[in-house]
């Protein structure tokens, strides 16, 4: 079975956007986070940490949303990976595996886990962006940090 090149290079793209979301995230590059979603996407993010799963309709309410929580000295770090993307001309979807590490030092808490997302993908104006994310967890563990001896001895996020 052979592929369309056209879409190894779609799918080439998508990764890369899909690793961009993550990267942008975690360095709070919000402009640049928030250029990774179509203007009407969906957000799903399945954590209980906070007691509820979260959902967003549209990118300024995920972009406010990440801006707004992942600020001070927290830490965070999301690893994707196991990509399988099917493109369908300008639609696309995704599958990800996803490892996350939040350190909150204000907190004295460490939030480990991994996730599966779902993600939708539309081409705009010759671009490929996530019209819909989401993601259910396998575990979310939290632990503090001083129970563990952990001691932070470097934070780009810290005062």
């Amino acid at each position: 079975m052979s592929t369309d090149p056209a879409v190894l290079g779609d799918i080439h793209d998508i990764v890369t956007l899909k690793h961009r979301y993550g990267r942008c995230l975690d360095n709070r590059l919000w402009e640049e986070f928030g250029s990774t979603l179509a203007p009407d996407a969906t957000a799903r993010y399945g954590t209980v940490s906070q007691g509820e799963p979260l959902h967003f309709d549209g990118r300024e309410a995920i972009v406010d949303y990440m801006r707004e929580s992942l600020r001070g000295s927290i830490v965070t770090v999301h690893t994707l990976g196991n990509p399988e993307i099917a493109v369908d001309g300008d639609t696309a979807t995704g599958s990800w595996s996803m490892s996350d590490v939040v350190i909150v030092p204000d907190f004295d808490t460490v939030i480990t886990g991994t996730s599966y997302y779902t993600d939708r993908y539309a081409r705009i104006d010759g671009e490929w962006c996530i019209s819909r994310t989401e993601y259910y967890r396998l575990y979310e563990a939290v632990t503090p940090m001083s129970g563990t001896g952990m001691k932070l001895i470097a934070n780009r996020w810290a005062d």
